[in-house]
């Protein structure tokens, strides 16, 4: 039996991982709206890696940073959604 923490920091290289992934497509794209989604990605897999951090460091300081770190990642991409959409019917 793999012992919890153990466990987590496979979970963190395995959130890294993926998060290198999603850098791979935010660099390759090769539409903006790829390039959204790589970000929108990368910055969820960095949250999901910030609260799997907190639990081995102890620190549940890091849990809020995460929360907000998340809601500031929705609200710009919310933003970026928005902006292309303008673009795209010619309001800009």
């Amino acid at each position: 039996m793999i012992p919890v923490l153990d466990a987590l920091w496979f979970t963190f290289y395995l959130l890294m991982f993926f998060g290198l992934l999603a850098l791979i497509r935010l660099v390759i794209g090769p539409t903006v709206p790829d390039r959204v989604v790589g970000l929108d990605a990368m910055t969820t897999i960095t949250v999901a890696a910030m609260i799997v951090l907190a639990a081995i460091m102890e620190e549940p300081i890091i849990v809020d940073i995460a929360l907000v770190y998340a809601l500031l990642s929705f609200v710009a991409t919310l933003y970026i959604a928005r902006y292309l959409r303008r673009k795209r019917e010619g309001l800009q």
